[in-house]
């Protein structure tokens, strides 16, 4: 499935290459020497016959869409099982709550999001993974009560993650929470992300609502639209016509999410290599969010995506990511994970 549909996607931006260029090229030399450039018979039909380029163009859209409708169809029943794609209930009756906050440098508002947490009803551990700070996060963190792992050098975010999610397996949540501390994610939304998970293994957060954001936060024009973009790929991935996939997603670098403990317990082994701690992805591909999703969506964890707020960032990204080029290199570095694996 994996290279068919890497094949489909690209072969589309190619073909879109094609088109434009062919149009633009003709309409350069209707501007400089008038219609009769491109008349070279008397009816369209016959300009089509004519040109070589035009008819090797239609002959390539043609083979496209006909392959794109096969694609389409034979992935009718894709995900579609009612065991494991469709309703069903499984109440959590007595929630608790294991949040994970990876760290690096933020003694700036580690002590307020730590705060915001523990102030949240059936939170009852909060785990700091911090990846060798040189300031006072460490420090902070522990005064505040949080369970704190230090890491003797910075192995980056994905690490992180890894780490902190084998620990929660070692207390008795039964919820993980995966956030930030950068302070754009507020604790009060785990009020409304929880009572999905009764439905649902994953709650995955979108910050694409405008009215939920707060103004000068670091998702850019550029960000919005890119993280819409390849949410759709992944969406597109997933494909089956009976409801456009078996997810719904718009965003695809939010970490705040939560996840039930057994729906956990399933994937946990294959984000890190064996007997590791080390991801399966680079540390500073900034993959480890998409990785989540679409290792959910393989082993047929319901997600469910819903609206979060977004507040500005406190500190610098510690992954350049604000930065133009940085951010280009991540879409595509993105892009090419999605198509591909």
């Amino acid at each position: 499935m994996g290279l068919i549909y890497a094949l489909i996607v690209l072969s589309f931006f190619a073909l879109i290459i094609i088109n434009a260029s062919w149009a633009i090229t003709n309409l350069y030399f209707f501007i400089v020497e008038g219609v009769q450039t491109l008349m070279v018979g008397s009816t369209f039909a016959e300009n089509v016959y004519f040109s070589t380029y035009l008819k090797w163009i239609l002959l390539l859209d043609s083979i496209w869409i006909s392959s794109t409708l096969i694609f389409i169809f034979r992935r009718k029943f894709y995900k579609t099982d009612p065991k494991l794609h469709y309703l069903s209930s499984n109440t959590i009756s007595e929630p608790k709550i294991f949040v994970i906050i990876p760290t690096f440098n933020e003694e700036q508002i580690v002590e307020k999001v730590i705060n915001d947490y523990k102030n949240q009803k059936f939170v009852t551990n909060i785990l700091i993974v911090d990846n060798h700070s040189s300031d006072k996060t460490v420090e902070i963190a522990k005064s505040c009560g949080a369970q704190v792992i230090e890491k003797k050098e910075n192995k980056g975010f994905a690490h992180s993650c890894v780490v902190g999610m084998k620990e929660s397996l070692n207390s008795n949540a039964n919820i993980i929470v995966f956030s930030e501390c950068d302070g754009t994610f507020s604790g009060d939304d785990l009020e409304k992300m929880i009572p999905y998970l009764n439905n649902c293994h994953m709650v995955i957060g979108t910050r694409q609502i405008q009215v939920l954001s707060e103004k000068g936060n670091q998702n850019s024009t550029f960000y919005v639209w890119g993280n819409y973009f390849l949410a759709k790929l992944i969406q597109l991935k997933f494909f089956s016509i009976q409801h456009l996939g078996v997810v719904e997603l718009t965003d695809v670098g939010c970490m705040y999410r939560c996840i039930r403990r057994e729906s956990l317990e399933k994937i946990v082994n294959q984000f890190s290599k064996p007997n590791t701690n080390e991801p399966i992805i680079s540390s500073e591909s900034g993959l480890f969010a998409i990785l989540m999703t679409m290792i959910g969506i393989r082993n047929n964890l319901k997600i469910v995506e819903i609206p979060i707020t977004f507040k500005k960032r406190i500190g610098i990204s510690k992954t350049q990511s604000d930065k133009k080029i940085r951010a280009i290199r991540y879409g595509l570095t993105f892009f090419w994970y999605i198509i591909w694996s």
